[in-house]
């Protein structure tokens, strides 16, 4: 029966792909000599946010995800990143793959906030592993399962995500609106005549900042 071991090795942006998208180099070794014919491999990555530190406005951006730091022993569970899967050809020994990551900008994803809320340093991710192998046995073809138990480590540098980010969206983010919400914004936009989306979000920040601003101070 084949037994593998998989490293990750690096991960990189992947700066021409027509979405955000970064490329996880995966080295696979089987270690009891057989050949392997392929793997059908799936990976579910995971962000553990317990394994790192955190700066106070890092900490403050994390509250809506993990509430008030006093909590956090209790919040800081880990995240779902992704799911992806890929075809892995023949090899005997080992053999290093290259994993498309696919990446959202969606702020209402979890993991998109996390990253978003970190300056710098590097994000825990654990890989875990799951598939099919095929191998020839007696030249017949044999499937085992990738065993659960299988995964590996990797500290992911925030400036890696976001260079794959920038790509596509630099100094810039976007949030999703219901179709109601988006009507009520085009009316309010067209009778202010404003000439963007972004003066749009502006003027209304300004308006609701006005009733704070003219509030009259206390007296002593």
């Amino acid at each position: 029966m084949p037994d593998l071991v998989f490293d990750c090795t690096g991960v990189r942006a992947d700066k021409y792909a027509v979405m955000p998208q970064m490329q996880v180099t995966l080295r696979i070794s089987e270690t009891s000599g057989q050949r392997v014919e392929a793997i059908a491999l799936r990976c579910q990555i995971r962000i553990e946010p317990a394994r790192r530190r955190y700066t106070e406005d890092e900490a403050e951006r994390l509250n809506d995800l993990f509430g008030e730091t006093q909590r956090w022993a209790e919040t800081l569970k880990p995240l779902q990143f992704t799911n992806v899967s890929i075809m892995v050809p023949g090899f005997a020994g080992s053999t290093e793959i290259d994993l498309p990551v696919p990446l959202t900008y969606d702020m209402e994803i979890g993991a998109t906030r996390y990253f978003a809320g970190l300056d710098t340093g590097e994000v825990p991710l654990l890989l875990l592993f799951s598939g099919t192998v095929f191998t020839l046995l007696d030249g017949k073809m044999s499937v085992m399962q990738v065993p659960w138990s299988k995964e590996t480590s990797y500290r992911l540098p925030v400036s890696v995500w976001r260079e794959a980010i920038d790509a596509h969206f630099p100094n810039s983010s976007w949030i999703r609106l219901s179709s109601a919400a988006m009507d009520e914004l085009l009316e309010y936009k067209t009778r202010k005549g404003l000439p963007t989306w972004e003066a749009t979000v502006l003027s209304l920040l300004d308006e609701a900042a006005e009733p704070f601003a003219t509030q009259p101070s206390e007296s002593p």
